[in-house]
């Protein structure tokens, strides 16, 4: 039997395995369905692909959202952004272009309104 122990990913706390949402994913994803259910996009899925930049470099989207006009948008949700993660995600947006724009999400404070913040939108 093999056993899986949670590692620390540079001291930021115990790491997910993939395809589990962190607390702020889960809340964005209510947010896509309830977009779904009102017709403002057509379906979203939850880190459904991994993108080869390089070798032993890839980038997994967190969500990938269809709009109604059927194009194709990557959304990225950040609490706080890493150096590497901003180096990674423009040299994404170069490389990737022609597969959608990958959007930066960010929740917005309650104090400061509350919602989502989305940068990167064409």
């Amino acid at each position: 039997m093999t056993r899986t122990f949670p590692f620390r990913a540079r001291g930021r706390g115990v790491r997910r395995l993939p395809g589990e949402m962190n607390k702020t994913e889960a809340a964005y994803a209510e947010q896509l369905e309830l977009r779904r259910l009102a017709g403002e996009l057509l379906a979203w899925w939850f880190e459904p692909m991994t993108l080869r930049m390089a070798k032993r470099t890839g980038y997994t989207p967190d969500f990938v959202v269809m709009l109604p006009d059927e194009r194709i948008e990557f959304h990225e949700v950040k609490g706080f952004m890493e150096d590497d993660a901003a180096v990674k995600l423009k040299v994404c947006r170069q490389q990737f272009e022609w597969l959608g724009p990958i959007v930066l999400v960010r929740k917005v404070a309650k104090r400061d309104g509350g919602g989502w913040k989305l940068e990167g939108e064409r």
